[in-house]
């Protein structure tokens, strides 16, 4: 264990043993109907079939994967060498239900259950407080609510919005993640139902297409916040992207770059290449990572970009294509591998 490299995970999924746990949290009248009728789950059909989670990363106790903190100590944390373990939960498809009030107060149900039953748990454990976009004003008050607690480091959203993250309707959740010095972080939630879809060719048919096509959904929410002004307006803010894909990232800065040049007179607040801020202010994570049938090649895109100053690993545990520290970047430099795994998400997280 002690020749192994520290890791800094930043995608762990940590779970409910039921969905019911969260009824003590929550205010009437949503604590009578998800004790009479259950969460509700947007995306169940979707992928439903095939299951999200390792069968065996399931505890020995019984309940779901990651459900238990003791047995995901064990299980992911001490094997891998893990520091700190920055625990995104699996509730942020909820947050995302057209209904605001509903989505706001299972996003502060959530947060408290987490703050209680999960950060006191492990010295590893980090926490990622969800916020719903549907209302930016309720984000912002629950961002105030929950930001003072020592082991909560992140802002976490859904990546199905109704509108590209840039727009103005969502400032008033990065004004109050930069008053208070969290990052914001988006990930996969429940694209199709209610929110914009993971392909621009509309809904899938399948998990498998959904799945391939997330980064599309990416590639817009990072062009808009770029090209709205986001980080012009708010100069130390950080965006997080979780589990949207990588090799993208250069096609996508080089072919932002060239537009702009042409077309600047459209953005008059940007003062910089819009590649700049997307190398200052967004951090895209390892999981899932591309796997070309050269695996040079995926070191030769990062090299084009400097993307070893601006990727942070992720394991996405405990999901069926989860990645362990271990076996992924293996041709990367010790100074690259440094900064991926830790020193890139100890400096975003202030760890």
């Amino acid at each position: 264990m002690s020749s192994m490299p520290r890791v800094i995970d930043t995608d762990v999924h940590n779970t409910f043993r039921t969905p019911s746990d969260l009824v003590e949290y929550l205010p009437e009248p949503w604590k009578s109907r998800v004790a009479s009728s259950g969460i509700g789950n947007p995306w169940h059909g979707l992928w439903s079939p095939i299951g999200v989670f390792r069968k065996d990363s399931m505890p020995p106790t019984g309940g779901p994967s990651a459900s238990d903190p003791e047995y995901l100590v064990k299980d992911l944390i001490e094997p891998n060498n893990i520091e700190y373990a920055i625990l995104t939960g699996d509730a942020m498809n909820i947050c995302v239900n057209p209904d605001p009030d509903y989505a706001a107060a299972i996003c502060s149900a959530y947060n408290d259950y987490l703050i209680k039953e999960w950060l006191p748990h492990h010295k590893s454990f980090k926490g990622a407080m969800l916020v719903t976009g549907q209302d930016p004003l309720l984000a912002a008050r629950e961002i105030d609510r929950i930001a003072g607690h020592p082991d909560i480091v992140e802002v976490l959203m859904g990546s199905a919005q109704r509108a590209g993250l840039g727009q103005r309707q969502y400032h008033p959740i990065y004004e109050a993640a930069e008053r208070n010095g969290l990052p914001v972080a988006i990930h996969p939630g429940a694209e199709g139902s209610g929110g914009t879809y993971a392909s621009a060719a509309g809904i899938p048919t399948r998990y498998l297409e959904w799945h391939t096509c997330l980064s599309q959904n990416y590639m817009a929410h990072t062009v808009s916040l770029v090209c709205e002004g986001v980080f012009e307006k708010f100069p130390d803010l950080k965006f997080v992207m979780l589990e949207g894909g990588l090799a993208w990232l250069p096609h996508l800065m080089w072919r932002l770059d060239k537009n702009y040049k042409a077309l600047r007179s459209q953005v008059p607040w940007l003062k910089r290449l819009p590649s700049q801020y997307i190398r200052d202010h967004c951090y895209f994570s390892t999981q899932p990572i591309e796997e070309p049938d050269n695996p040079s090649d995926l070191i030769d895109l990062f090299n084009m970009i400097d993307a070893e100053n601006f990727i942070i690993f992720s394991s996405d545990y405990p999901h069926w294509d989860n990645d362990a520290p271990m076996e992924i970047l293996k041709r990367l430099s010790p100074e690259s591998h440094q900064k991926i795994f830790y020193d890139n998400a100890k400096s975003l997280y202030k760890l």
